[in-house]
């Protein structure tokens, strides 16, 4: 298994514990969990990512067979394909873009080259929803949420993306995924992190009406806990303990190819 959604580095609203790479290691073992794809978390918030980019290869490279670097590459910023193409030497699988934290709308032209770029170098394009809920946040963090609209429009940017959307609930997931079609549907993968489990049972709900083939498995380490996605996986129904989430380099594979999955 391979958790496609943790961070290392400080968070600049609260103090985040156990944010270091060999923590993370550490985390990897406990839980069984083979390797990982790993963000530089105040990338997000970085005006010019680049620098928390070099962090993110020089933390990891002691740790590579287990910690696969996913670099922030900001589309409106000089030199970008500069640092795709560094991100494509490091063996990144995906390289993650945060548009609310960016300022970049919906239908931002720069996203869309970028989410094409990568697809068509094998990588996905990961987005997240959020890092907190708004009831938790800090009156300085002022960004919102992902928007669907920018979801969806980067779906529908070419045949070559391949998005890993993380931290959405089954709201978001529900409006994106009914508001595109069949081809644009394969384009687009949820990690698991924030979806309910029981009682609610939104997990089981979209794996019935969507399809396990969708979903990835992903944790938010450390602002979340990993034993939540794991424990929602134990407490599906019996009818869906036999349901198989989407492997993770399968994502890539589709993107190189650029054929759907699933």
């Amino acid at each position: 298994m391979i958790d496609v959604n943790t961070l290392i580095g400080p968070y600049p609203f609260r103090h985040v514990p156990h944010s270091d790479a060999d923590v993370l290691v550490r985390v990897l073992d406990r839980e069984g969990i083979s390797q990982a794809w790993v963000g530089h978390l105040p990338s997000a918030f970085y005006r010019d990512p680049t620098p928390g980019n070099t962090a993110l290869y020089t933390a990891l490279a002691p740790l590579a067979a287990r910690l696969r670097p996913v670099p922030a590459i900001r589309p409106d910023w000089p030199q970008w394909e500069r640092a795709l193409r560094d991100a494509t030497s490091a063996g990144a699988p995906a390289i993650r873009a945060y548009p609310p934290q960016w300022g970049l709308g919906p239908h931002d032209a720069g996203l869309r080259e970028l989410a094409i770029a990568a697809g068509e170098l094998g990588m996905a394009t990961l987005l997240t929803v959020r890092f907190e809920d708004l009831r938790q946040r800090h009156s300085m963090d002022s960004a919102g949420d992902l928007s669907a609209a920018a979801i969806r429009a980067l779906a529908r940017a070419g045949e070559s993306v391949r998005l890993v959307v993380t931290a959405a609930g089954r709201e978001m997931i529900e409006e994106v995924h009914w508001g595109l079609t069949v081809e644009e549907q394969r384009r687009v993968f949820w990690d698991i992190s924030w979806i309910w489990g029981p009682p609610e049972d939104h997990l089981a709900k979209l794996f019935r009406s969507i399809g396990a083939e969708r979903f990835v498995f992903g944790t938010q380490w450390p602002l979340r806990l990993t034993q939540t996605p794991r424990a929602n996986l134990d407490l599906l129904p019996d009818d869906l303990h036999g349901a198989r989430l989407a492997e993770a380099e399968q994502i890539c594979s589709a993107a190189r190819d650029g054929a759907g999955f699933g």
